[in-house]
């Protein structure tokens, strides 16, 4: 049997690849998912896509390195219809360029320094090598990672704030009973929320294992659920539990 004609390299844990990740299994498009550690991710990524972040989605047509192309890719090969309201295209770009960042510099300003679930739960579906390496590369990954994202007490206070801003923004927007951002139907808009928002609500349908919050270190484990009980927090998880295959 010939392997599955896409590659997707990731990050397991990023929220961005399990954006990817979501879409092609939403489509039912078979895959192959080439999972790298922080930092290690980055020669793969090159070399698949010729850039720096991941996830890189390897295409019989030539490699996709951002999320949106990926979800516009599988849409158009889907019939999905995620671009199908005129709104949801400018909502997934915002919430790229502002959730997204946001929520990863918080969530790891927070798991920094826990080296046993960093262990346990970053490392799913990795190679045997990368695993191996880990107690000595993982000094050097957090170096990395808070200079490359600037993790600093006062950045991720105010990530922290932006996240909260978003997610009652969603909240109003949810307010008039509709069913989903833009309406009555599933969207890029509602998938890219939902998956990005992962990051501070963890949940337990998530596309790799994540730590929930009776492991997570206060004061992350109150955030969470004071998250999962915001009514943006509970749409993106009525949406993992209804929409994600």
């Amino acid at each position: 049997m010939s392997p599955p004609p896409l590659r997707l390299v990731t990050i397991p844990i990023s929220h961005f690849c399990e954006k990817a990740r979501w879409a092609l299994e939403l489509a039912r498009l078979p895959y192959r998912e080439e999972a790298h550690f922080q930092g290690i991710h980055c020669f793969y990524v090159w070399r698949a896509g010729r850039g720096r972040t991941a996830p890189v989605l390897v295409t019989p047509d030539g490699p996709l390195t951002e999320s949106s192309d990926i979800l516009r890719w599988i849409d158009a090969r889907s019939g999905l219809g995620l671009y199908a309201e005129p709104e949801a295209a400018a909502l997934e770009a915002g919430f790229d360029a502002g959730l997204g960042p946001e929520a990863r510099r918080w969530m790891y300003h927070r798991m920094l320094g826990q080296t046993d679930l960093v262990r346990r739960y970053g490392t799913t579906g990795v190679p045997r090598g990368e695993r191996a390496a880990l107690p000595l590369f993982l000094p050097l990954a957090n170096r990395v990672i808070t200079r490359y994202l600037d993790i600093r007490d006062v950045t991720a206070a105010a990530s922290r704030e932006r996240v909260r801003r978003v997610s009652d923004e969603v909240g109003e927007r949810l307010a008039d009973g509709r069913r989903h951002l833009t309406g009555d139907a599933f969207t890029a808009a509602d998938l890219t929320f939902a998956a990005l928002a992962a990051a501070v609500l963890v949940p337990p349908r998530y596309g790799v294992p994540l730590p929930q919050p009776d492991v997570l270190p206060e004061p992350f484990a109150a955030e969470v659920r004071a998250m999962r009980d915001h009514p943006a927090g509970r749409f993106a998880l009525r949406l993992y539990d209804q929409e994600r295959p």
